[in-house]
């Protein structure tokens, strides 16, 4: 079963790489963009034995800082509700 896992910074925390790509857009002269955050795509691909449960425990312990980011879990076709 194929899952894919989106991490993305909370509102409020300082995004660099977002900044740095904003600007990089900036100079290239992409016009309209007013902000970008940047977040990361994790593809998994597990036994369909694996719960829901089970994958967002493995969210939550290794592959997200849930103090810092947000995550969201969709399998195969379906998306899930993001952690906030």
């Amino acid at each position: 079963m194929k899952v894919r896992i989106f991490v993305t910074l909370k509102d409020g925390v300082l995004d660099p790489q977002g900044k740095a790509i904003h600007h990089a857009l900036e100079s290239l002269d992409f016009a309209g963009v007013n902000g970008v955050r940047a977040g990361k795509l994790l593809e998994l691909d597990v036994d369909p034995s694996v719960s829901r449960e089970e994958i967002d425990k493995m969210c939550s312990k290794l592959l997200a800082n849930t103090v810092i980011e947000n995550y969201e879990i969709e399998l195969a076709e379906t998306a899930l509700e993001p952690n906030s």
